[in-house]
């Protein structure tokens, strides 16, 4: 989840400008630790009110919620995750040409805050200005904060790598405590109960739980503004010299018709062009990779990385929609005789990304140059998300007969992070090495785009679901894992293809 895409944002392209001095702290620039807790608690909003959003538009009105049907549901979930990476990008423009990262940061955090305590009031209006300002805020505010904090080192500077982990070790932090907030605040009956006593009618938990997610990214800016006296001079708004909002503009105006044309996939008579969307990398792989030109050739390589991302994306990004109605349909609500709401599992996979990403840092290193190449670790992510929805087949049939235990949602969390931790890591670090260098930029915007749609396809697929009756659970579950277990056998297959076209890029 947060190791990535939400933190798949690189810092900008080194620069031999002298950068301000800074006191350091535990080896590294105290201003990170600002940014740290700045992204925490945005992180906390964000993934805060996501563990609640399919729940409460699935829930029927009786207890507060939307009462839409799954389908319905589903494709707007993967419409507003999609939205958020998509507006990433002409976002990092407007900054790069007006804004500078900081005052985008700033900006970026308020709206996300307005749009959350949107949400924290119960009518049907403020429910998607909510979603439409976090999008908004989110699209100025996610990759310019990561910018920041790469414009803390200086070009060549060995601790970058280190900052950068002690950054996601953050985000991954906010996205545990998160849902255990929020979803406490939403669906525990203890809160609800109290609630009750204090004269509030408890129906309306779920708005005390979005409002959570408003006060956690309020908590954001307050830590980013109050101590963020070393920050003033990082990312500052850069000379604007005339016509330098053409690149923003023409960069929101082809996000919106792309987001309008994947919109128009979801109308009946126009789903035909979702296939487009991996026809079409598929074709570019295939018309770059054989080019002449070895330069161009990379790009081959490169849509091999974004079909990859974008599948992955598509299963893992079902932990806010099918993942979660199984949770809450089919998977024991209490534990051990305490209350488990079904959004505290969505804390399952910061918390595997928590205690695996150190491991797998040491495996990669003690193997060295013995370690599996990247499109050999994407393959490798690809089986284990395949492996993680397998387990899920036995997990389906048993729920016929009644809830089911904790521990097949908590395998599955860790078998997909095993994935993440091969896959996520990796993939926007080889996007920049492998890229022409005058195409690092474009390239980036491919990333993104690969987790949009990885995420809109993850509403997609969730919307077949039906109601999620347990009696075709396993069918559900099965078609897919059995699809990315070909996937993964024809990633296999092209391994060596694709590194003769990486230039000796690992």
């Amino acid at each position: 989840m947060s190791s990535s895409p939400s933190p798949c944002v690189p810092a900008p392209a080194e620069s031999t400008a002298t950068l301000p001095e800074h006191p350091q702290f535990l080896g590294h620039p105290r201003p990170l630790y600002t940014l740290f807790f700045a992204e925490l608690w945005e992180r906390f909003s964000y993934y805060g009110m996501r563990a609640l959003l399919t729940l409460y538009m699935l829930a029927p009105v009786a207890v507060g919620g939307l009462a839409l049907p799954n389908k319905e549901a589903s494709l707007i979930y993967g419409t507003y995750t999609m939205s958020v990476y998509m507006l990433s990008i002409p976002g990092g423009a407007l900054a790069d040409g007006i804004l500078g990262s900081r005052l985008a940061v700033l900006l970026g955090g308020i709206v996300i805050a307005c749009g959350h305590f949107s949400m924290a009031f119960p009518s049907e209006f403020t429910f998607y200005l909510g979603l439409v300002l976090i999008v908004l805020g989110t699209g100025l505010l996610k990759p310019n904060i990561s910018a920041m904090v790469g414009q803390l080192y200086a070009a060549g500077d060995p601790r970058r790598d280190a900052g950068f982990s002690i950054f996601y070790m953050g985000i991954n932090v906010g996205a545990f405590i998160a849902p255990l907030v929020t979803g406490f605040l939403a669906q525990h009956s203890k809160f609800k109960e109290m609630l009750a006593g204090w004269g509030f009618n408890p129906v309306h938990s779920w708005h005390w739980g979005f409002a959570a997610a408003g006060v956690g990214m309020v908590l954001g800016l307050i830590v980013f503004v109050l101590f963020g006296g070393g920050l003033k001079q990082v990312g500052p708004p850069p000379a604007r010299p005339p016509g330098a909002w053409k690149k923003p503009v023409i960069m929101l105006l082809g996000t919106l018709v792309l987001w309008g044309v994947v919109k128009l996939s979801d109308t009946p008579g126009f789903t035909w062009l979702r296939l487009l969307f991996i026809l079409v990398p598929i074709g570019l792989m295939l018309w770059f990779g054989y080019s002449g030109n070895p330069e161009t050739r990379r790009l081959g390589a490169i849509f091999f990385f974004f079909i990859g991302a974008f599948i992955f994306w598509a299963l893992f990004e079902q932990a806010g929609t099918s993942l979660t109605v199984f949770a809450e349909k089919n998977t024991a609500t209490h534990v051990g005789g305490v209350e488990v709401p079904s959004s505290w599992y969505q804390s399952a996979n910061p918390i595997f990304v928590i205690a695996l990403a150190p491991l797998f840092a040491l495996l990669w290193t003690r193997l060295g140059d013995r370690q599996p190449s990247s499109p050999m670790k994407f393959t490798i992510g690809l089986f284990f998300l395949a492996l993680a929805f397998s387990l899920m087949i036995p997990a389906a049939r048993l729920a016929v007969a009644g809830r089911v235990s904790p521990l097949w949602l908590l395998g599955l969390y860790f078998l997909q992070t095993i994935g993440e931790m091969c896959l996520s890591p990796v993939g926007l670090s080889t996007f920049t090495k492998v890229a022409p260098r005058h195409l690092v930029g474009a390239m980036l915007g491919i990333w993104f785009l690969g987790a949009a749609f990885g995420n809109k396809f993850a509403g997609v697929l969730a919307a077949s679901l039906g109601e999620g009756e347990a009696d075709h659970l396993d069918r559900f579950f099965g078609q897919q894992a059995l699809a990315v277990f070909l996937v993964a056998g024809v990633f296999l297959a092209l391994v060596p293809w694709v590194r003769r076209r990486m230039g000796g890029v690992r």
